[in-house]
């Protein structure tokens, strides 16, 4: 309760359903509330995600904040901060709340976009140079207070399957518990594709 857990991995291991499951069981089986914040999100991925929640009947305890793929880059850069803007009208109602974010990976992306529009000199990799203290304006927000709980749980995709990438080797330094989904397990039909070791 009131922590951040990071579900890495790369395209196709499972993130997003591991999410799904998660909120379906949340407000199922505890009636718990959850943000689901879909960052630079495929509509089609966006529109699934929908249909799943309502066929779970669980869209009264879920609110749904999206920036697609086709949006501009403000747009996808925000949508994270909206999601957490809301799970945070949550916890000061008095609510323990769980805060999906999906992708922090498309967060940082956007960031970099920003940034070139901005004028600004790339970092390692392309990234942008302000990539550390961009996550941690998102990240710091994500805590609890006496009333109530924000519990972060952020999918990161890892290009390549590289975990030393800046993007998400920037993602682990704010976050409590990290859960590897790898490709290799994904492979043998394994799922969900939990890495014990590097997790």
């Amino acid at each position: 309760k009131g922590g951040k857990v990071g579900l890495f991995g790369g395209a196709g291991v499972g993130k997003t359903v591991n999410m799904m499951e998660l909120i379906r069981n949340i407000a199922i089986e505890h009636s718990g509330y959850s943000v689901f914040a879909g960052v630079g999100e495929r509509t089609r991925e966006g529109n699934d995600f929908y249909h799943e929640m309502k066929e779970s009947n669980v869209l009264d305890k879920v609110s749904l904040v999206y920036g697609q793929m086709n949006e501009p880059p403000g747009n996808r850069l925000r949508v994270a901060l909206t999601g957490l803007t809301m799970a945070e009208y949550f916890r000061d109602e008095g609510r323990d709340v769980l805060l999906f974010i999906d992708n922090i990976y498309r967060y940082t992306l956007a960031g970099t976009e920003v940034s070139a529009l901005l004028g600004r000199m790339p970092s390692a990799v392309g990234y942008q140079p302000t990539i550390a203290s961009e996550m941690g304006a998102l990240q710091e927000r994500i805590t609890s207070t006496k009333k109530g709980s924000i519990t972060s749980i952020q999918a990161v995709y890892v290009p390549a399957d590289d975990l030393t990438d800046p993007a998400p080797a920037t993602t682990f330094a704010h976050l409590d518990a990290t859960v590897v989904l790898s490709r290799q397990v994904a492979e043998l039909g394994i799922y969900p594709a939990v890495d014990p070791l590097d997790s």
